[in-house]
């Protein structure tokens, strides 16, 4: 699900600009006098005089539908604009108007208002901390130089929000952290990334900046349902439209080597899918959430789970799954009841002595793998080289003949180059450089991923692994 989220879901229309300036309301939180080093929550309290329009219960639909109080009636996200009057709870109600002052309304909604209603009365609208959203509350508390550009919005990972601060904002860490977890009831943590990165297993670091300690997360994305450590593996919840963009590309019946696999977002959906999946990844953390996810996922026959480096990976994967074949692809799995119908279906047809249905023939195990992912961007092109000579066999394996078809290589890199045609050439170019032979036809899709920053873009390349360099002799 998706995963970024907004400090503030709305944003109500305080500044009627359009309006003539007696139909102005401020509902603006107040100026923020508390603390600085923590958040006063009682200092977010604020009084709204406006006037209400006594009316039977019966007539309040004829003056919420008026054109001629259409600009004067009150619509303050969170206030009900019709409310019961104070003075007499079970009789008449009051719709209440955004103006405090009875000469502030426009002539002809007070001729309809002497006609229609029964009198107008001051009405008292009581804010506090819970009636504004995050980002009011931090512009409010924020000194007026880092309101301009200040955080926004955050990322969603199970129960955690993460942020990444820019320095002039650490300051206020605990206090965004905090406006964060108020305002979103599913947030049970709040963290913020730091700078440094994990250098062998290129997770993030990050500190907790308000909320429990829980690091463990139960995530959903793509029907399947992971968990994982989050600060001890690689999670980025904006990579999910590609997740699903590359399983898409991939037939039921493939073979999916993923040599970075991570805790498995296209590992185990493929797997769901019915594709056979070896799955990778160097972090024993990953790979420990990953065999968890398989076997939560229920794809423990489909999807193979190591944890190795990963040009070793690559240039061992094709050798064991040629011994080791997974079973082929015989259709999606029948539901616990439909398997149940079709064993009654055949023991009836038994009983009355009718013949069973013809069987299938049987297909060959799955001995081929037919696709490669390479989610590393950082660095999954220096690994290209691992390809050099990988279906170069001396022994028993007819590895010529498996491989009719050579494998798909979908390889996840960055480039510093914004325009397509310079960040193609350059992409082509360190791909080309690194599997030392070039790409004439075997370029499928070069697929622009995300903007990572001003000047970064990720994109994910996917070609077909030239023949000369999987047979390649050293």
């Amino acid at each position: 699900m998706l995963l970024v989220r907004r400090l503030f879901p709305r944003t109500p229309n305080f500044l009627f600009s359009i309006m003539p300036r007696h139909l102005y309301l401020d509902a603006s939180p107040p100026p923020y006098n508390g603390p600085k080093d923590s958040l006063d929550k009682d200092v977010f309290r604020k009084t709204l005089s406006v006037l209400g329009a006594r009316i039977p219960p019966e007539k309040t639909r004829v003056l919420l539908k008026a054109n001629e109080l259409k600009e004067c009636l009150m619509d303050l996200p969170k206030i009900r604009t019709v409310v019961s009057d104070p003075s007499q709870p079970d009789g008449d109600r009051l719709v209440l108007l955004r103006v405090s002052e009875k000469s502030d309304i426009p002539q002809l909604a007070q001729e309809f208002l002497d006609k229609e209603a029964t009198g107008l009365v001051e009405y008292k609208i009581d804010l506090d901390y819970d009636y504004w959203t995050a980002e009011e509350c931090l512009h409010a508390f924020l000194p007026p130089e880092l309101r301009e550009g200040a955080p926004t919005g955050f990322a969603m990972t199970g129960h955690i929000a993460h942020v990444n601060l820019n320095n002039e904002y650490l300051p206020y860490k605990h206090v965004i952290g905090q406006l964060i977890l108020d305002k979103n009831k599913i947030v049970k943590t709040v963290v913020n990334k730091l700078d440094s990165i994990d250098n062998k297993f290129r997770f993030f670091k990050m500190e907790l900046i308000a909320g429990e300690p829980d690091f463990v997360v139960e995530h959903h994305e793509s029907n399947c349902r992971f968990t994982f450590d989050f600060t001890q593996v690689y999670w980025n919840s904006r990579l999910h439209t590609e997740h699903d963009r590359l399983v898409q590309t991939f037939k039921p019946e493939d073979v999916v080597a993923d040599v970075f696999a991570g805790v498995g977002p296209f590992a185990v959906p493929a797997g769901r899918k019915g594709c056979a999946v070896l799955a990778n990844d160097l972090n024993p953390n990953s790979a420990k959430y990953l065999l968890k996810n398989v076997q939560d996922n229920r794809v423990t026959d489909l999807v193979r789970v190591s944890c190795e480096d990963g040009r070793d990976f690559i240039r061992a994967s094709i050798s064991r799954l040629f011994d080791e074949p997974f079973a082929a692809y015989t259709g999606p799995k029948p539901s616990r009841m439909q398997a149940e119908k079709d064993r009654k279906r055949l023991q009836k047809l038994a009983e009355e002595g009718h013949l069973p249905p013809p069987v299938e023939p049987e297909q060959p195990p799955r001995r081929r793998i037919t696709h490669f992912v390479m989610n590393l961007p950082d660095s999954a092109i220096q690994f290209l080289d691992a390809f050099h000579g990988i279906l170069t066999d001396n022994g028993e394996r007819d590895l010529s003949g498996t491989y009719n078809d050579m494998p798909i290589i979908h390889c996840h890199c960055f480039t510093r180059e914004l325009d397509p045609e310079k960040a193609e050439r350059d992409i082509r170019q360190r791909v080309e450089d690194k599997l030392g032979h070039a790409l004439t036809e075997e370029i499928i899709n070069l697929h622009l991923v995300r903007s990572v920053a001003p000047n970064k873009e990720m994109y994910c390349i996917s070609f077909r692994l030239p023949r000369e360099v999987a047979f390649a002799r050293s």
